[in-house]
């Protein structure tokens, strides 16, 4: 039977040239919209390496440098092949409401259709993009990169590799995919629900923010915090791996429309909008409760602002991104200041400070601005428009996201904790990581 398929299958394309009368044209993947993803798919990826990289690694003192560093290129390696052997089927295979099947194990099923547009879902709801599959699996192994390497952020000084190593597999696996499933997957429960998430507000930012929260909780202070200088060691780093991060963020978020259009060129119209409004608003909250401008505070707010964009990039006109952009920019400097002295935790590199409140008011706020065009489909001309009843619906799934995250991320967190240990030792945590964890020095 195989013989006879495989004959089959090499006759048919003859069959079809030879009656062309009766032959429909097969569907082929539009070369624009398939460049425009690949570049997209770069950008994002330099997001963390070395654009997240550089960023925290400014921001920690000298003797822990390279072991941030550390952080976010191996995990671009590790999160790389978790998503390749079941991140992506956990995410995006068909499943049910609440995570996907494992019929994508391996990537099962690429290789057939490794030159075709593909559709993600089936039935009513699917949703047909003009890429190849191979495309979108890059993609979005890209943003399961991002995402874990954002909460290390809040850990920076003193979490075990290895422990970072096991959170960061079991994390991606069992919290990051099946959030992405609800959320982006036409069977997700959040997607049928109507809340809106254009490029990863939920997904990524809350996800990352929360996560690094509840790891900030379970792990405790760093060693000396409070007594001894934490000054960031360069900031030149960190202003550098900024500007990477904001320049990559056009493909984050540009390139989460799937295509070379009009939602694309919205999408990083209102990015750089709502970046540069971050900036400000931050910059003057600074200016006038410490009487500086500070660097670090002028790039904290450009990521501000640009996390909170992200849910709502392909939603909303330039002016709600404005406001946007300046809410963020003053809810991130509120939560990396006054929230985290008022609550006493150690937020290292504000991880939530800044992703997480800033994903929130994103989530949120695009409840309030969605412009109904932006998100017309042929079957809904109208679109989904800002109003009470969607602000309680992006508040739902906000609030699910959540409590699921900090639960699950503190039970894996316990679990890491009880098989490999998740903090290095006091002393080897003032030796700094560095020296104790990688056995190497900056210079």
């Amino acid at each position: 039977m195989r013989i006879l398929a495989r004959g089959a299958a090499a006759l048919l394309p003859t069959l079809l040239l030879a009656a062309p009368a009766f032959a429909q044209e097969e569907a082929t993947v539009n070369a624009g919209d398939t460049a425009w993803m690949l570049t997209s798919t770069a950008l994002v990826l330099m997001m963390t390496i070395p654009g997240l990289a550089l960023f925290y690694a400014g921001m920690v003192r000298k003797k822990n440098v390279l072991a941030t560093m550390m952080q976010s290129f191996f995990l671009a390696a590790l999160c790389s092949v978790v998503w390749m052997v079941a991140g992506y089927s956990l995410a995006f295979g068909e499943g049910g409401a609440y995570v996907g099947d494992l019929s994508k194990l391996f990537l099962s099923g690429i290789a057939e259709n490794w030159d075709k547009p593909f559709t993600l879902g089936s039935g009513d709801g699917a949703v047909a993009f003009t890429i190849p599959e191979t495309v979108f699996v890059m993609f979005q192994m890209t943003f399961a990169i991002i995402t874990p390497a954002l909460a290390t952020g809040a850990v920076a000084d003193r979490m075990k590799f290895s422990a970072l190593a096991l959170f960061t597999v079991l994390w991606s696996l069992l919290i990051y995919s099946p959030v992405a499933h609800w959320v982006w997957h036409p069977n997700g429960w959040i997607f049928a629900l109507g809340a809106l998430d254009f490029a990863g507000g939920t997904v990524v930012h809350i996800n990352a923010g929360v996560a690094g929260l509840v790891a900030a909780l379970v792990i405790g202070k760093r060693t000396g915090l409070g007594t001894e200088n934490m000054s960031p060691f360069n900031l030149g780093l960190a202003v550098i791996g900024a500007a990477l991060l904001w320049v990559g963020w056009f493909g984050f978020n540009a390139g989460s429309a799937g295509a070379a259009g009009g939602r694309a060129g919205m999408a990083m119209l209102v990015t750089q909008v709502a970046g540069a409004a971050g900036v400000l608003a931050w910059v003057a909250a600074e200016w006038v409760t410490k009487g500086k401008p500070s660097v670090l505070g002028a790039i904290s707010g450009a990521v501000a602002g640009l996390v909170a964009i992200t849910p709502a990039a392909g939603f909303v006109l330039p002016v709600p991104a404005l406001i946007i952009g300046l809410v963020a920019g003053l809810a991130g400097f509120w939560g990396a200041t006054a929230l985290k002295h008022w609550c006493g935790y150690d937020d290292s590199l504000d991880a939530f400070g800044v992703h997480g409140i800033c994903g929130i008011v994103g989530a949120l706020l695009v409840g309030v601005f969605a412009y109904g065009p932006l998100s017309a489909t042929p079957a809904d001309a109208a679109g989904i428009s800002g109003s009470f009843a969607q602000f309680l619906t992006q508040l739902y799934a906000t609030v699910a996201t959540f409590i699921f995250t900090a639960v699950g991320s503190w039970i894996l967190l316990k679990v890491v904790d009880l098989t490999v240990g998740l903090r290095v030792t006091e002393e080897e945590e003032r030796e700094g990581l560095d020296v104790s964890l990688h056995g190497e020095r900056l210079g």
